[in-house]
């Protein structure tokens, strides 16, 4: 029989965090089929301006686009083509081992109107401001819950999850940056995104993480890339010690890990890593450090987000030939220059257009998911083990772990316009910024005050 979860189901689901896109819930309750599984509830703006309507399936445009996976096309809501996208498009690329897509699970209004209740005032107030949970859904998709082994919730196999944004980890060198934004292919998007963040006053404080240390491959640069994600984990760096949130924000950031923090994590360490009180915190960051390095996982993830070779400045005129409507972009510029650089993107054929644009898309979802990596300390003697192993020498200690990636979200084709509008804005932005603390700098003005 199917199941349909009802209003009074709704108690037993626990807020756990969410994105732009979707409210996540963790299972608190006994039924052993939902045990160590979360729920992805799809939100909708509250101000209605972008279709968030779930209920719907893709548009016309994008079932040119996705042509290729009949099922994706074919599926009755967005959300069931989420579903679709993960299984065919993300899960080959970044490999099965790593991406669950889920099942989708029958729901009543009641129920989604009784978890938004419930969860409302856990809430972050901007998110809730921003979105509601959307009443139009009938399903919801119920995946497995990364940051816990089976039977994870238990002491004698206690596991402490790390929940990592990556981010974007090359830069770009395509021919269709404009030279105004040449700032680009020498400072990370990241980078260049946080002084838009702090000019905003969505962060307090600039993080010193650089993806490119995290990509690196370097066992020195991984560590400084972590342990600047520990300093100012924002909305980039969580960390879960069975499936409960000890470091980070649920829904938002925690822009900095303030000294009471800090404390409070090495203190709820003391039953996974062995060692002085201290030293507990460094050497977590070294197993995650370790594992990083060891497992390659981000060479693949790297290689999907390499897709994207013509950059947005690229990819806005492509989408314009998608949707067989005028470029936007090259009538802002005068003849000379739009047909200069940009002739050949509106030459080429459909085919040419809809790949670019299809490999954008995939590449944006690389840029912007997550990727956990659990870890559970294995007992002396115990040889066999399902999952990947790794040792730290400093405890002198093994643990089982396995990694995964989450948050794999399939983007509008819409998205493209705002991918474009936010580029300009992000680099404008950092231009500026420079400008400014040169001219403070000569002047022997305090950088920043």
């Amino acid at each position: 029989m199917a199941v349909v979860l009802e209003a009074k189901d709704a108690g037993e689901w626990t807020y756990r965090g969410e994105g732009a896109v979707n409210l996540v819930l963790a299972y608190n309750g006994t039924r052993s089929d939902f045990v160590g599984k979360v729920l992805r509830i799809q939100k909708v703006p509250r101000n209605g301006s972008e279709n968030g309507n779930g209920y719907l399936g893709l548009t016309n445009q994008e079932c040119v686009l996705w042509k290729e996976v009949n099922e994706i096309v074919s599926a009755p809501t967005r959300e069931i083509a989420q579903h679709y996208f993960v299984q065919h498009v993300m899960c080959p690329l970044l490999g099965p081992g790593h991406v669950d897509a889920g099942i989708s699970i029958q729901v009543t209004q009641e129920f989604l109107e009784t978890v938004e209740s419930n969860v409302l005032s856990q809430r972050p107030a901007w998110r809730v401001d921003a979105a509601k949970v959307n009443p139009l859904c009938d399903s919801v998709m119920l995946i497995s819950d990364h940051s816990v082994f089976p039977l994870g919730m238990c002491k004698e196999a206690c596991s402490i999850s790390v929940e990592i944004k990556p981010k974007c980890g090359f830069l770009p060198h395509s021919e269709f940056i404009a030279e105004d934004n040449a700032i680009k292919k020498s400072v990370t998007r990241f980078q260049m995104h946080q002084a838009l963040k702090l000019n905003q006053g969505k962060i307090s404080e600039v993080s010193a993480y650089d993806p490119l240390d995290l990509f690196s491959g370097s066992r020195d640069r991984v560590r400084k890339a972590i342990n600047n994600l520990f300093r100012t984990p924002q909305n980039n760096f969580r960390v879960f010690l069975d499936g409960s949130l000890i470091i980070g924000g649920l829904g938002g950031g925690a822009d900095t890990t303030s000294c009471e923090v800090g404390k409070a994590f090495e203190n709820s360490l003391k039953h996974v890593i062995q060692a002085e009180e201290g030293m507990r915190t460094q050497y977590f960051l070294e197993l995650i450090s370790k594992t990083v390095c060891s497992s390659e996982l981000l060479n693949r993830l790297l290689e999907v987000q390499k897709l994207d070779t013509t950059d947005i400045e690229g990819a806005i005129h492509a989408y314009y030939n998608v949707i067989s409507q005028p470029c936007m972009v090259c009538g802002q510029l005068d003849k000379d220059q739009s047909s200069k650089r940009y002739n050949s993107l509106h030459s080429m054929s459909m085919e040419e257009s809809l790949k670019i644009v299809r490999d954008y898309l995939i590449a944006a979802t690389a840029k912007d998911l997550s990727m956990i990596i659990s870890f559970r300390p294995r007992e002396a003697g115990n040889v066999e083990s399902p999952y990947s192993i790794v040792s730290l020498e400093s405890t002198d200690q093994s643990f089982d772990y396995k990694a995964s990636f989450i948050d794999l979200d399939l983007k509008p084709l819409e998205r493209i316009e705002y991918y474009y509008k936010l580029d300009q804005q992000i680099v404008s932005c950092y231009v500026q910024m420079v400008k400014s603390n040169h001219q403070l700098d000569h002047t022997g003005s305090t950088i920043g005050a």
